[in-house]
């Protein structure tokens, strides 16, 4: 079994087309089917099924899959040790993050980075916090930026924490807090809410603060992303509640101090079992300690 079949296979996968998994690979298309037919026969089972419609996988080929993607991932691995033992970082690097970070530039420190690495080839993932220590457990990300409340702390990854933040009500223009300039919990638990799901890091900061206040809201409106909430808050669909930092890049609606706010903190985070040369120089480029302080046992955001 080669390195090269197993690209092959997850390029058809990921792209659902013999011909632009070719095209991805940079092969001509029978080569590619070729290799592929050879890989089945030595593993003595399909792999995909082929209509003329479409391609999917076969059982076998859902079990295949994560096992090649380890072994790609354990061989780019191997290769990028060995540049970086003769000076040089190579490799990859994902890079997992809230939406609603704050604490670092992202799009900024990653600039800084490929300018000093011009050989590193870079993804990024946008998602909840509890969903990147996943991630970063499993090894698809290399490096997260979170955001917690208080109480609880990211588990089962090395951790850094990057800064404490409070929460700012969010309301339409033309709402009647609008010209208010402070607001406290019991007054906004009158109001209808637009938030992120229920059971989230994002969403349990304010779950919390509500709950230890005895005070019940209406979320009427749950959304994935927090980009979206304002979208939903300007046209007066409800208000929420956001981190303070993060709220100046939002338009369209108005900001005001919570007296009585739930705080969150933002976490950098990487994988216990080491991280790879991109991952070090990365952490490096935002001068982040080798040995962070908050170091979480194993399992999920507490």
């Amino acid at each position: 079994m080669e390195l090269q079949q197993m690209r092959y296979v997850l390029a058809v996968a990921e792209t659902n087309s013999f011909t632009r998994a070719a095209e991805r690979c940079l092969v001509v298309q029978s080569a590619l089917s070729h290799q592929i037919a050879r890989l089945e026969r030595e593993l003595g089972a399909r792999l995909f099924e082929r209509t003329s419609r479409r391609v999917r996988l076969t059982p076998a080929g859902e079990a295949f899959l994560p096992a090649a993607r380890q072994c790609l991932d354990a061989a780019e691995r191997a290769a990028a040790e060995v540049a970086a033992a003769v000076g040089e970082v190579r490799g990859r690097l994902a890079v997992g993050l809230i939406p609603t970070v704050a604490a670092v530039d992202v799009p900024g420190a990653l600039r800084d980075f490929r300018e000093q690495y011009p050989h590193v080839r870079i993804s990024l993932r946008v998602g909840a916090s509890e969903e990147l220590v996943e991630q970063v457990q499993q090894g698809t990300i290399d490096v997260a930026f979170l955001g917690l409340p208080t109480t609880a702390r990211p588990r089962g990854v090395a951790a850094h924490e990057l800064a404490r933040d409070r929460l700012v009500a969010v309301v339409a223009p033309d709402h009647p807090l609008a010209g208010e300039p402070t607001v406290n919990l019991r007054r906004l638990a009158s109001e209808v809410f637009v938030d992120l799901p229920a059971g989230t890091a994002g969403r349990i900061q304010s779950d919390q603060a509500f709950a230890a206040a005895g005070l019940s809201r209406d979320v009427a409106f749950e959304v994935t992303s927090a980009d979206y909430i304002a979208r939903l808050v300007g046209p007066g669909l409800g208000v929420a509640m956001l981190p303070c930092a993060y709220a100046p890049q939002l338009s369209g609606v108005i900001t005001l101090e919570v007296t009585d706010a739930p705080a969150r903190i933002e976490y950098a985070v990487w994988s216990h079992r080491g991280r790879t040369p991109a991952a070090s120089a990365f952490l490096a480029v935002l001068d982040i300690p080798a040995n962070p302080p908050h170091d979480a046992a194993p399992g999920k955001p507490e």
